[in-house]
């Protein structure tokens, strides 16, 4: 039977395994992030937490184990695809208020 298409399920489970690298690596790069932000950037993610924003905000779990790895509160945004690019519009709004972006 060539040429029919095939229909196969993933569950979340399979799918879970097949990003845990990356999601490690990502939550590797929180961490040494969070190890190099300045005393007084720190204590506002403390105490606010973190918010995800972009397409990796909707992997079902991430918040969980992003809080499950440093202990702190996390955030998933509201619409969270748009985010990233309201933030931006922001910023470009704003540049002038963003030093560390003029090279």
């Amino acid at each position: 039977m060539t040429g029919i298409p095939r229909e196969v399920t993933v569950g979340y489970k399979e799918i879970a395994m097949c990003l845990d690298k990356s999601i490690s690596k990502v939550e590797q790069a929180v961490l040494r992030a969070l190890e190099q932000t300045p005393p007084e950037l720190s204590a506002d993610i403390f105490r606010t937490g973190i918010y995800l924003a972009g397409g990796g905000a909707l992997l079902r779990g991430l918040d969980k184990r992003l809080h499950d790895k440093t202990k702190l509160q996390v955030h998933v945004t509201e619409a969270p695809l748009h985010a990233v690019a309201r933030g931006t519009g922001i910023a470009l709004k704003n540049f002038n208020k963003f030093p560390f972006l003029i090279k």
